[in-house]
Parts: C-alpha cells; structure tokens; sequence
C-alpha cells in the first residue's frame, strides 16, 4: 500500500478520513521514500499557437499552498477573486486594473460564483459567505459545519446551492441567508479531499459524490428525483475501495458525462439517471465536453480525447504524465490545462498533439481551470497570480518554456497515440 499511498498524497492533497483508521503504522509519504510516479520532464516542442499575455498581476496570496477550489469568476466584465487568508477583490477584465479590494476575516476555500445580487463563497471553518458584487461588503453568512471544496452556485429563481466536503448539500436564499432545504449523504470511511461542484439545470441540481454516486434533486423543494451509481467501490481495502465523483458533471444536450476516481468515464440520462454507456477510466481532476468530444485528464495526469457518443478514445498524450494537471478547459481547436510547475500546455483537439505552451508563473502551480471568455484565457496560480491571455499565430523564436535556446532547433511537438480507454 505504501508507494501508492504516497502517490495519492502527492497527487490530491490529503485524503479525508470521515471514521477512524487502525492499522496503520506508517504513512510513507513523512519518509525518504523515492517518488515512485515522478512527473514526467518537459521537452522543448514546435511552437504552433502563439500565446499572448495581455496583462498580469499578483493580487492575492492565492491557496496558501493548499489544494482549494478558489477560481476566477466574471461577470458584466469584472473578474472577481478570493484567496485562503480572506482577500477579496474585483478587477477590470480587460485591463486587470483593480476596482475594489475587501480583506475579511474567512479563510476562502471555494468560489466566488457571482450574480447580479451576490458574490457567494465557502470557507475552510465551513461558512457559506454573500458579499456585494459592487464593493464586497458582507450581506450575509450561514454556518454548514463542513468545508466548501466547491464552488457555491447560484440559480436563477434566487438560491445559493452548496456541496460541503462531507456530503451534505444545501439551498439558501441568496438575497438573506436563510436555509430552504438541506440534504445528507452518508460519506464512505476513506474519501479523497474534495467535492463536486454542483451543477445547476432549469429546474434541478445534479451533483456527484463520494462513493461513485450521481444526483439529480429538485432545486425547489430539496427532494431526490433519482440517484445513479456511476461506479461502485470495489477492492479489499477502504483505499483501493475510492471511488469519489469530485470531477464536475458537465451537460451536452440531455446527456451528463461524469468521471469517478478508481472508476468510470460515463454518460447518464439528465431525465431518467440511465446509465447510457461506461468507459473504465480514472479520473478525477475534471473534464471537458462539447459537441464534437469529451477531453478527460485522468488520474494518472495523461490527456484523453473520446467520442462523445459511446467514450471510444480517439486519441492519448502521454507527455503530461504525473504533472498534476488542471481540469481541461476548450478555446477554439484546442484542449488547455495547467499544471503543478506554472505552465500552461495547449492541445489539438483533433488530435492530442501538444501545440503551444507558456509558463504563467514560476513560484507555484496552476490547479483551478483555466476559465474561458470568448477568444481568451484567465489563469489563476497558487502563489495569486493571475493572467490573461490570448491565443494567435507563434513567435518566431519561442519554443517550450518561452525560450529557445541558441544554436537548438526545436523538437517537434509530442504527438498523442492512438487509443482506446480500457473497457
């Protein structure tokens, strides 16, 4: 159990014990132990996407090097963002000139969503947080008595929706505060630190969970229209047993694609919860959709693009192995995910070549998903840097690391094999 424990560690932060755990001695990872699954080198590539930085700055002080699920949102052309230590700001989306800055007393961990009436958070200490989108003064705060690893989401009808770290999931009003409903799910012994974002339809939640399971709940009145077991754990420990649903569902028409941790890559009816395919693939990080495929980083950090009609691969970067990638992001032709050394890496959709790469920081890692307006890019770092780029044609002498170095051709880019992910 030893080498695998420890990659866990390194790979998703801390695992969450929601019983007590006998029968471990050690834990590897406080040892000298060579990393069994270290993250693969780079290699300098053809640079062929151009990307531009259009503006950069370091205004938070980012997750305090904890793995959080603080991400940039926008809206009406401002980009908001939170960090670990209680800042929170807004910033011009076109300039990144800084508009107003608030500095609370919450440790954020998840968030911001924003609306016209609210700008919503979760906190470490288990705190859903409503401040104003104009000048981040508090509205209101609720106690859940669990940390947010997600992203608070708000609906249209006037709710907050939350997913806490031990599954439970509520509904507030988001212009008081007041509780409308809450749910409690039972989580397994040994569960991965996170959760899924709940994702918000006309007239239901849908949500996944620890243990490989899919929900579908009334948003109004708080009730389970179905439950679906995307992947059921198996193995002999509580540990090879993982099989968590953090990775965010994402619709495309009425199909939702999911991705459970030791599990399945699947697609389910939005109407019935029918499982309408399974592909045996692991993943957690997250995925991305849309009409033409599905774009999965898997547990392992390598890139898969699939049908998105029955999950068959169509192709497989390997190139990214062990890099602790973000979940894709899709701009244009092109699959974009972040990882643990600041670098931004750029895939063809078509094929899984690697095409472009920039470094947006060099003192942490990038672990939310890229977020995509249009025809352009905020990344948001560990260490609060966050940037806007823009894709276009290459630079004449850029390369791998933005660099090439004198008297060195560039090598070509890393081509993706064609695969199948196992059945």
């Amino acid at each position: 159990m030893g080498p695998r424990f420890k990659a866990l560690s390194a790979r998703f932060g801390l695992l969450m014990l929601t019983l007590p755990l006998s029968g471990c001695g050690s834990i590897p990872w406080f040892g000298g132990e060579k990393d069994p699954t270290p993250p693969t080198e780079l290699t300098e590539i053809t640079q062929q996407v151009g990307v531009t930085r259009l503006w950069s700055d370091r205004p938070t002080r980012g997750s305090d090097e904890r793995r959080l699920y603080l991400v940039p949102a926008l809206a009406a052309g401002k980009l908001y963002l939170a960090d670990a230590r209680g800042r929170v700001l807004a910033l011009d989306a076109g300039s990144g000139r800084e508009i107003w800055r608030r500095e609370t007393k919450y440790a954020f961990s998840g968030g911001p969503d924003v609306s016209g009436e609210a700008l919503v958070l979760g906190t470490s200490q288990g705190d859903l947080v409503a401040l104003s989108p104009q000048d981040g003064q508090e509205l209101w705060r609720a106690s859940l008595g669990s940390e947010v690893l997600s992203i608070p989401r708000l609906t249209d009808d006037g709710k907050v929706i939350v997913h806490t770290l031990n599954d439970s999931i509520y509904a507030f009003a988001s212009g008081t505060g007041k509780e409308l409903w809450r749910i409690n799910y039972p989580a397994p012994v040994l569960t991965l630190r996170g959760s899924s974002t709940p994702l918000i339809l006309p007239d239901a939640t849908i949500v996944g969970l620890s243990g490989g399971k899919l929900v579908k709940i009334d948003t109004q009145e708080g009730i389970p229209l179905w439950e679906t077991v995307v992947t059921r754990p198996h193995g002999r420990s509580e540990l090879a047993r993982i099989a968590d649903l953090d990775a965010d569902p994402i619709l495309i028409g009425n199909t939702l694609y999911v991705g459970t941790y030791n599990g399945d890559l699947a697609a389910v009816d939005a109407t019935t919860g029918d499982v309408l395919w399974r592909r045996e693939l692991s993943a957690h990080a997250g995925l991305a959709a849309d009409g033409s495929g599905l774009y999965v980083a898997d547990s392992s950090d390598q890139v898969w693009g699939a049908e998105i009609a029955d999950g068959g691969g169509r192709w497989k970067q390997e190139a990214l192995r062990y890099r602790q990638l973000t979940a894709p992001a899709l701009i244009g032709s092109y699959v974009v995910a972040g990882d643990f050394d600041g670098f931004l890496h750029l895939l063809s959709k078509g094929d899984g070549r690697i095409v472009g790469r920039t470094r947006v920081t060099k003192k942490a890692g990038i672990t939310a998903r890229p977020l995509v307006q249009g025809n352009r890019l905020y990344v948001y770092a560990e260490d609060g840097t966050i940037a806007a780029l823009t894709l276009g044609a290459p630079a004449a002498s850029k390369s791998l690391l933005g660099f090439k170095r004198a008297g060195q051709p560039a090598t070509a880019s890393p081509e993706a094999t064609k695969a199948e992910p196992p059945r």
